[in-house]
């Protein structure tokens, strides 16, 4: 019996508690995900009870309910008909449910997507002050010809206008004008004022409305002359109130008069408030900030440092590990730390252990696959991008992960005790030599955290041995068509059942979907199958003769009706939703015809892989309750 998407949709909209406990609604390949107000309203079991649900959860703030493909988007087009809601995007539901993360959450979120988009500046001064600074040291002379000045000045750049940098990308950020933003960064770093890294030597006051008001040795008005170089919390918290001042007069303003008294009333108010409060206020917050990391760093000997070298993958994991950049910043700009980053030596031994862990299992690995992926991200780790050992190797295998974790965590301490700094931030592993004050020890900090976490990886991890690739997994039997012109993966069956067989899409290392690393998948809430971890090819073929039933906006998702009408899903990678069809290229629309062996998708291995995401290929037979003896992967040869 046809599902009646309708009367789908309308259970859902009751049983999540009704339009008034909706925030959100969005859907992608195979499920509906919403955002909801209360989660305690939402009935799950009455839910999972609906007539074509297939299952549900939480993830990410997101009530995600499984449908399966072709399915969800007739029963999403109902439930936004039912609910009155507007169609959203992924991305839409992806900012309601951050909107609904925990306040500390939201701001350490807001500090990361600050930091992201200037890194690449950051890291370009920071590698260009070591180079100098190198060539300064190594030959003698180069330091005074014009040559050194012009490349110290080119080096200094981004730090010396630190400030600006940061309000254009907070602007950004909090929905502000960029180049107002911009205006009150350089208004913070104006040459009128003492600069902030000279604050010692004294500087003057203005006091705005005299001395009427005087509060201890503050004059309530007072502004100090005084430049905050070096300093990013003030700044970021100076160009969020200059983004409410300005929305706000922007709404309330006439068009007519909206050009010229909006940025003069938004720059003049922002300024004064900046100078009175914020900056006073945060700049001394910030101090208290780098006094606590100072003590943790080095408090126990080195045992505050060990512990942050543990603790470090995880804030990764979390994505918050960005927001040691405003430490960093700060420890640069201050004379109590000589001017020197001694949290960059922490990140740089947690990221080298994940190196070394990522490199064991890249070495004592028998799956071809598995050795493609662990040797190159290892290599990304070593230069200090670790996302890809982390989340393509260390964290599914989880023992390369606890390696990486004890690696860093002896090496921060080492690091710590050792006095290491460097005078930039943004860059760890191999190319921190370009900023690090002690080379030789550094290098024997790296051997540490990298050894350790290799050695624990390579003696505690062992291998799945249905993992080996060299096993014969599937049987190499024609699927019963003439496949003369068709690759030769096509040549295997990877799922039969009494509806047919279903050929393999692409060639590869087939796992049953029990293993897929996707709780989704590996239920079979969306029907039985395998997850194909992909050899050297990047296109995905047809496995049977079929009409397409969807292509996922996304890109990365197909669905195919095929003989006896199977429904399959065919799935490139996992959580590669959040990609938004980046790498991705189908080669089919809705409705097309597809003969065995056509080539339907193509998708870009090394996007997927710097995404952080598996590109494990989940091939489902979504409506598997409907036939009779399904089997799939090693079962085949039963």
């Amino acid at each position: 019996m046809a599902l009646d998407y309708r009367k789908c949709a309308e259970d859902i909209a009751k049983y999540v508690g009704g339009r008034e406990n909706l925030v959100s609604a969005a859907h992608c390949a195979t499920r509906l995900r919403l955002v909801v107000v209360d989660n305690s309203k939402i009935d799950v079991k009455a839910i999972e009870n609906t007539d074509g649900v297939k299952g549900t959860f939480n993830s990410n703030g997101q009530f995600q309910i499984i449908i399966g493909t072709g399915t969800v988007n007739k029963v999403y087009d109902e439930f936004l008909d039912i609910t009155g809601m507007s169609a959203a995007t992924k991305d839409d539901v992806k900012a309601a449910a951050a909107a609904k993360a925990p306040v500390w959450r939201r701001m350490l979120k807001t500090v990361g997507d600050v930091f992201v988009p200037i890194l690449p500046a950051i890291v370009a001064s920071g590698l260009m002050m070591g180079l100098v600074e190198a060539l300064g040291k190594a030959i003698p002379g180069f330091s005074g010809t014009a040559w050194y000045g012009f490349l110290d000045m080119a080096a200094n750049t981004a730090f010396a206008f630190l400030p600006v940098i940061v309000a254009i990308s907070s602007a950004r950020v909090f929905g502000g004008n960029i180049f107002l933003g911009a205006v009150i960064g350089l208004m913070m770093v104006h040459p009128n004022l003492t600069n902030g890294w000279n604050a010692a030597q004294g500087y003057d006051v203005w006091y705005m409305f005299g001395h009427a008001l005087k509060i201890g040795n503050y004059t309530f008005g007072q502004i100090n002359q005084l430049g905050y170089q070096g300093h990013v919390i003030p700044v970021i918290m100076a160009v969020w109130l200059m983004s409410q001042i300005e929305k706000w007069l922007h709404k309330h303003i006439p068009e007519i008069l909206d050009l010229f008294i909006v940025p003069l009333v938004t720059v003049l108010l922002t300024g004064l408030v900046t100078f009175m409060f914020i900056g006073p206020v945060f700049s001394t917050a910030e101090t208290y900030i780098l006094k606590f990391a100072e003590w943790l760093v080095t408090v126990g000997y080195g045992v505050g440092a060990a512990a942050m070298g543990a603790l470090y993958p995880f804030t990764v994991v979390m994505g918050l590990h960005h927001m040691y950049n405003v430490i960093e910043a700060g420890m640069l700009s201050s004379a109590e730390f000589n001017n020197l980053n001694i949290w960059m030596p922490i990140a740089s031994a947690a990221n080298f252990a994940q190196f070394g862990a990522c490199l064991a299992v890249g070495i004592k690995t028998k799956n071809a696959k598995r050795r493609s992926v662990a040797v190159p991200s290892s290599l990304s780790a070593s230069l200090g991008i670790t996302e890809p050992a982390i989340f393509g190797v260390n964290l599914r295998l989880l023992r390369p992960f606890v390696g990486g974790v004890i690696g860093g965590a002896v090496g921060a301490w080492f690091g710590s005790v050792m006095g290491l700094g460097a005078t930039a931030y943004g860059v760890t592993g191999i190319p921190g030599y370009l900023t690090i004050n002690h080379p030789l020890t550094y290098t024997i900090m790296l051997l540490i955290a990298g050894g350790i976490a290799f050695g624990i990886t390579f003696t505690s991890w062992k291998e799945d041995p249905d993992d080996d690739d060299n096993k014969k997994v599937v049987e190499n039997k024609s699927i019963g068509q003439s496949i003369a012109d068709v690759p030769v993966e096509l040549g295997k069956v990877c799922i039969k059942s009494s509806g047919g067989d279903v050929a393999q899409p692409i060639n590869g290392t087939v796992i049953p979907y029990t293993k897929i690393q996707d709780e989704t998948f590996a239920s079979g809430a969306l029907g039985q199958g395998v997850g194909i971890e992909p050899g050297d090819s990047e296109i995905v073929y047809a496995p049977f003769d079929g009409t397409i039933s969807s292509v996922a906006e996304s890109k990365h998702a197909i669905g195919i009706t095929g003989p006896n009408d199977q429904e399959l899903l065919i799935h490139v990678g996992i959580d590669t939703v959040e990609m938004n069809g980046d790498g991705f290229t189908p080669y089919v629309k809705e409705g097309d015809t597809v003969k065995t062996g056509q080539p339907i998708l193509r998708f870009d291995r090394e996007k997927i892989k710097a995404a952080g995401h598996p590109a494990t290929v989940v091939v489902l037979l979504t409506n598997s309750d409907d036939f009779d003896d399904v089997r799939y992967g090693s079962d085949l040869n039963k």
